[in-house]
C-alpha cells in the first residue's frame, strides 16, 4: 500500500468514526411514520401488470354508466385473457381528466379531487375493480 492510499483509508476512517461519535442513533420508535416521501413510497402498492379483460370491461362499463364518453367509444376487450395495465390506466386517467373538465364549474363544496363526487367514486370503483392504485 503507498502512503498516499494508506493516507486515504486513515482519513475513510477518520471520517467514519467522527460520524459515529457526532451523530445520535435515532430509534425506528422515534422517526414519526409521516417522515418523508421515501417513507410513504415503499408503502404504496404498485399496480399489476396485467389486468383481466373482464375486470377492463367492467370498469370500463362503470365509467361509461358514469357518463365518460371515452369509455362509452372505447371497444371492449375480447380475445384476450389478459391485457397491459397501461389500458387500464389510460382509461381512467381519460376518464378523469373528462370528468374534472365536466364538473369544473361545480362548488367546491360538491366537488372532491376536482370532480363531482358521483364521478370520484365512479373512477375509484373502476380502479378497484382492475386492481389500479395510480393512474
Amino acid at each position: 500500500m503507498t502512503l498516499r492510499q494508506t493516507a486515504t483509508a486513515l482519513g475513510l476512517l477518520a471520517a467514519s468514526a467522527l460520524l459515529a461519535v457526532t451523530v445520535p442513533a435515532v430509534s425506528q420508535a422515534a422517526v414519526p411514520h409521516t417522515a418523508g416521501p421515501a417513507t410513504r413510497a415503499a408503502a404504496q402498492v404498485r399496480n399489476p401488470k396485467t389486468v383481466k379483460a373482464a375486470d377492463y370491461n367492467q370498469a370500463r362499463s362503470i365509467l361509461a354508466k358514469a357518463g365518460s364518453q371515452t369509455a362509452a367509444k372505447s371497444h371492449p376487450v375480447h380475445g384476450t385473457g389478459d391485457v397491459p395495465v397501461s389500458y387500464g390506466t389510460s382509461l381512467l386517467a381519460s376518464a378523469r381528466d373528462e370528468f374534472r373538465q365536466a364538473d369544473r364549474n361545480l362548488p367546491a363544496k360538491d366537488k372532491k379531487s376536482d370532480m363531482s363526487i358521483s364521478h370520484y367514486n365512479a373512477i375509484h370503483n373502476a380502479a378497484k375493480v382492475m386492481g389500479i392504485d395510480r393512474w
